[in-house]
């Protein structure tokens, strides 16, 4: 398991090219909406989550969604994880329903993945 932290842009070929080889079409990615950081490369959410712990991120800012590089951007995430399931802020499925967070979300990996 290769975690990356991404604070800086990654191009679709090489998020592409350095997560295809363990999902397939699609790669795994948590969000910290409050640092502006995300990290990929872990085979589960859940150790990006527990990375981006390390790193001095809060739970309660870490989301987690798949990405689908090579669809068009208004398709490319889908706001699905079990670390998303947070009945204490009302969110009791794995996908993500809060508009607002989703927005964030997708801020942050709109602004690393060009």
């Amino acid at each position: 398991m290769n975690i990356k932290i991404i604070d800086t842009p990654i191009s679709r070929h090489d998020l592409s090219k350095y997560m295809m080889e363990v999902l397939g079409d699609f790669v795994k990615i948590v969000v910290d909406i409050e640092k502006q950081i995300m990290a990929i490369g872990g085979e589960m959410h859940a150790d990006e989550e527990t990375v981006l712990l390390a790193h001095g991120s809060a739970q309660k800012d870490l989301w987690g969604c798949n990405i689908y590089p090579d669809r068009e951007k208004d398709e490319w995430l889908e706001y699905s994880s079990l670390i998303n399931i947070r009945p204490s802020v009302g969110n009791r499925s794995m996908e993500i329903h809060d508009e607002h967070i989703r927005a964030k979300v997708a801020e942050v990996v709109n602004r690393f993945v060009q």
